[in-house]
């Protein structure tokens, strides 16, 4: 018998024990947890109904279909007041909430860049004011910003007749304290085919940088860009433009009365709450951006410097890219926060989606249960999206340790 099965042999044998058992124990405190979260969940549903059922009130999602008898002063969607159902209304405030989200979040994202990398510029004044913005801002309650630019700016703004114009004297942008009001244009039948020429455009560029950065790799040769880019994408959709006969019409706001018809009008509340969001997490974004540009080594500044790169170069072609590890997971906070403020738009009677849909609507026709979970479901989906997309861009952006 050789020594190996003799250990075998003399080797105790372990007892089985339930509590101590890894798998057996993760297993036992995975249904437990299940156990308690669909319990919980029973007892709410169960509760809620027999609540409901007490006081005489109905649930369900057939009130999406009834007829809405009120209307809104700004709407991206056809909706006439009596004819339009509850579910129209849910969608008008959805695309009014995601419409202002989105351009909060860009023109944000934009100012925040350019705030946070003037922070960090060796001019005095100029990072001074920069802080100064930044300070000022981010530490004023947003809600009190949004009352700020609504009553103490665009509210006090001339009257309609003594509007200022924007436009330089041609009187086609206009701002009083009803609006802003500008042309919309009115596609022709054949306009899509400029549409697609643009988009061939951006095609060939995005081939064209491709070939220019191979080849820039290849020989050490740079190929200017800008010119060929700007080329692309003004001659190819202008010539398609004109070969189709200019298939693109204006529709011009007019002084009828006492107000301007025709055009497009964004109301005081939208522009005040599209200004104060695009403030106030452009001066959060521009921390983060000067964080971001701090954590890269001065010696990649230096070094880039060396070889002969003009500072602006080396700010977009070596400094902000190795920030973006340190800026991209507090700009998804961010961008998330830019969508869930918006519902603020309630203070002012912008018609978002909370102003039209869990206040007006509720109020009107009941189904709290119904509304407020819908409303929270769309800005838990929005979230969703955004931190889904961003964390993708993230992971490719994030440096590889060593």
């Amino acid at each position: 018998m050789t020594d190996e099965n003799l250990n075998i042999r003399l080797r105790p044998k372990q007892k089985f024990n339930f509590f101590q058992d890894q798998r057996v124990r993760s297993i036992f405190y995975q249904l437990i947890t299940a156990g308690i979260v669909g319990w919980f969940i029973w007892y709410l549903f169960t509760n809620t109904s027999q609540n409901l059922d007490a006081r005489g009130m109905k649930s369900g999602f057939g009130f999406l279909s009834v007829q809405a008898g009120f209307d809104t002063d700004f709407k991206l969607i056809e909706y006439v007041a009596g004819v339009g159902t509850y579910g129209d209304i849910f969608l008008l405030g959805i695309l009014n909430t995601l419409y202002i989200s989105a351009l909060a979040i860009i023109f944000s994202t934009i100012f925040g860049l350019i705030v946070g990398i003037l922070r960090l510029s060796d001019n005095w004044l100029i990072s001074k004011v920069s802080l100064a913005f930044v300070e000022i801002f981010r530490n004023t309650p947003l809600l009190i910003q949004i009352i700020f630019w609504y009553i103490g700016v665009f509210s006090i703004l001339p009257q309609v007749r003594n509007s200022m114009d924007l436009s330089v004297g041609a009187e086609l942008i206009l701002l009083n304290n009803r609006g802003l009001y500008m042309p919309w244009p009115i596609p022709g039948e054949q306009f899509w085919l400029s549409g697609v020429a643009f988009m061939v455009a951006l095609i060939l560029i995005f081939v064209l940088r491709r070939w220019a950065h191979k080849r820039r790799d290849k020989t050490g040769q740079k190929f200017s860009l800008f010119l060929p880019s700007a080329a692309l994408m003004l001659i190819l959709p202008a010539s398609v433009y004109l070969f189709t006969g200019q298939p693109l019409g204006w529709d011009i706001p007019v002084l009828e009365g006492f107000n301007f018809v025709g055009g497009a009008a964004l109301p005081p509340a939208f522009l005040s709450l599209l200004v104060a969001l695009t403030i106030y997490h452009s001066a959060h974004f521009a921390e983060t951006v000067r964080a971001g540009i701090l954590s890269v080594s001065k010696g990649q500044h230096d070094a880039a410097s060396a070889i002969g790169l003009r500072p602006g170069r080396v700010m977009s072609l070596v400094i902000i890219p190795q920030a973006m590890p340190a800026i991209v997971p507090p700009m998804i906070s961010q961008w998330m926060n830019a969508v869930k403020n918006s519902s603020l738009a309630i203070a002012i009677g912008y018609p978002d989606l909370v102003a039209v849909f869990m206040q007006t609507s509720l109020n009107q026709i009941g189904h709290a249960i119904e509304i407020v979970g819908m409303t929270m479901a769309f800005y838990m989906f929005v979230s969703l999206t955004i931190s889904g997309f961003l964390n993708i861009y993230n992971k490719h952006v994030q440096r590889v340790e060593r």
